[in-house]
């Protein structure tokens, strides 16, 4: 058969980004606005070249016998105007929206991030208990639990199980007493962790009673926000068992409380900026504090209004930004959607026709994977991507999405040589109001460029022909991790552009490991490059190792022993 063999790179995106950052020794987004926008997207280019020839060479050498004279590149013009041209269609279809949600934010790189692009491992944080002091009942208290003290400026409510039984009871330390709430079967663990000596029960409380409940914010004289807002008690089945069985909620942190902020027309108060620092928002003291090391603070605020009723440590698994390995913050931030929510039922429809090598990972892992997909944000803050091709005007709102560079040409009056920022910034276009429309000034989630990969690379939209016969491809191959990412974004992109699946079967292939199943890494110092084994003992030596060493689905337990 004539197949194609085109070769690729994916050339955008954070891990450049972060790389040129390490070259010059800059810190945060202020450095590359200082340095200036045109040279850093200048010097990303030209590390994304020079890392391509680089792998080029190591392909060759290996065997791979691909087309590498004409590869696709995701930062020439052909390959902006195919994502340009799916964004348009989202646009045409409904599928596109504005809005303002809660999502993973890496502070340093001050940008959203995917689900994909965070990384989990154990941190030490705080763990404190915290007392709300109830409206209307003297010395009485709302028990909530949390491992992130930096939100509870943030805090408009708590939820409650709708099934637990909640208990109103008297306890005494050093020979007080105050009156705390706090679902019944955690009543002894939590006032043994508060050091109380004795307690009596009061009274059993449903949730409905609960719900009855108001409360004062605990640090009301310090954010003067929460002057205005009312504190509540609501329900929700995400409440576990757990802690107190109060759960605080901060609908500007945190996606379970976002979604019940919405439910209940709650405020989503967010008083942290993109830099991961308090904003004014959150009271004079608090200003413009990291949040992170803002924790003690708070602890300590809660302790000196006797607010505190226990601290303590708690390692448990934190996620990071995948390349930085900053710890991500939860912030809600105006961002661009593609609602694959409402597509979600089709996609499944369409991966049961799709054939899985090995068929578990169709039908089990990454139907599960589309089953719990939510809306994708695809907009980033940064600076080296595709820009979104999003003009909207100040004054009336209207907007626009620019489907190719020659319609952008065709509206703006102006002939431009390259689609990235800083050139494709300055383009205005005018408005049916008589005002003037100015870009989105973000630039699209990197996830965006692979997902449109298999029609851009057959030069779709410019080249409908050559489209018409190749596609949809016949077999892509990639991880196991790519369940949440390329297999996942291609299909959510095409559904969007297409209505079907952009590949009939797939191959998830295994990973390359240590001779004792561990992942490589530069901790641990196993990793072993493809160059050591070629140098010792020829290119196809490894070749052949590779392909024989057992099936392409199950991890390669890399063993020097079995190469020679």
């Amino acid at each position: 058969f004539e197949v194609k063999d085109r070769a690729g790179w994916d050339m955008h995106g954070l891990p450049i980004e972060v790389k040129v950052e390490e070259s010059f020794g800059f810190r945060n987004k202020k450095d590359i606005e200082a340095y200036g926008v045109d040279k850093f997207i200048q010097r990303c280019k030209e590390f994304a070249l020079r890392q391509k020839d680089d792998m080029t060479a190591q392909f060759k050498i290996l065997g791979a016998w691909m087309d590498w004279d004409d590869p696709y590149m995701t930062l020439k013009n052909e390959y902006l105007e195919a994502a340009w041209w799916t964004l348009k269609k989202a646009h045409e279809h409904n599928l596109l929206e504005r809005g303002s949600r809660v999502v993973n934010w890496c502070p340093r790189c001050q940008t959203a991030i995917a689900d994909s692009e965070v990384e989990y491992w154990d941190e030490t944080d705080y763990s404190i208990y915290v007392k709300f002091p109830v409206i209307g009942e003297e010395n009485t208290y709302i028990v909530i639990w949390t491992t992130t003290p930096w939100t509870i400026p943030a805090n408009v409510a708590v939820a409650v199980n709708p099934s637990f039984q909640y208990s109103r009871v008297r306890a005494w330390k050093d020979g007080k007493s105050e009156i705390l709430i706090m679902a019944s079967e955690l009543v002894d663990s939590v006032l043994k962790t508060g050091r109380y000596q004795d307690y009596e029960l009061l009274q059993g409380l449903s949730a409905k009673d609960m719900q009855k409940l108001k409360y004062e914010h605990p640090l009301l004289d310090l954010v003067p926000r929460q002057r205005d807002i009312e504190h509540g008690v609501y329900a929700a089945d995400f409440v576990t068992a757990e802690n107190t069985g109060c759960v605080h909620i901060a609908p500007g942190h945190g996606l379970e409380d976002y979604e019940l902020g919405l439910d209940h027309h709650l405020e989503i108060f967010c008083p942290v900026g993109g830099d991961g620092r308090y904003t004014a928002e959150a009271g004079e003291k608090y200003l413009g504090q990291y949040v992170k090391e803002a924790d003690s603070n708070v602890i300590a605020d809660l302790e000196e209004r006797d607010k505190l009723l226990a601290q303590g440590r708690l390692a448990h698994r934190y996620g990071h930004c995948w390349r930085c390995k900053t710890p991500i913050i939860f912030i809600a931030t105006s961002q661009w959607f593609l609602r694959i929510s409402d597509l979600r039922d089709k996609m499944l429809d369409e991966i049961s026709r799709v054939t899985w090598y090995p068929e578990w990972a169709g039908s089990a892992r990454f139907a599960d994977w589309i089953s719990n997909a939510r809306d994708w944000c695809i907009s980033r803050q940064r600076y080296w991507g595709i820009p979104l091709p999003i003009w909207t005007c100040p004054d009336c709102g209207h907007m626009e999405v620019i489907g190719t560079a020659s319609e952008l040409e065709e509206r703006s009056g102006k002939k431009i040589a390259d689609l990235h920022r800083p050139d494709v910034d300055a383009i205005v276009l005018d408005c049916p109001c008589g005002g003037k429309m100015l870009r989105s000034p973000d630039v699209f989630d990197v996830w965006f460029d692979s997902a449109v990969a298999s029609w851009a690379t057959l030069r779709f939209p410019s080249h409908e022909e050559e489209f018409g016969e190749w596609w949809p491809a016949d077999f892509i191959t990639e991880g196991h991790d790519q369940t949440r990412g390329w297999f996942y974004s291609q299909l959510g992109a095409s559904m969007v552009s297409f209505g079907r699946a952009p590949y009939k079967s797939v191959l998830m292939h295994g990973f390359t490991l240590d001779d004792q199943g561990r992942k490589m890494s530069k901790s641990i110092g196993n990793i072993v490059q493809p160059e050591e084994v070629v140098e010792r003992f020829g290119a196809d030596i490894l070749r052949f190792y590779v392909l024989g060493a057992n099936a392409p689905w199950e991890d390669l337990h890399f063993s020097w022993e079995a190469v020679e």
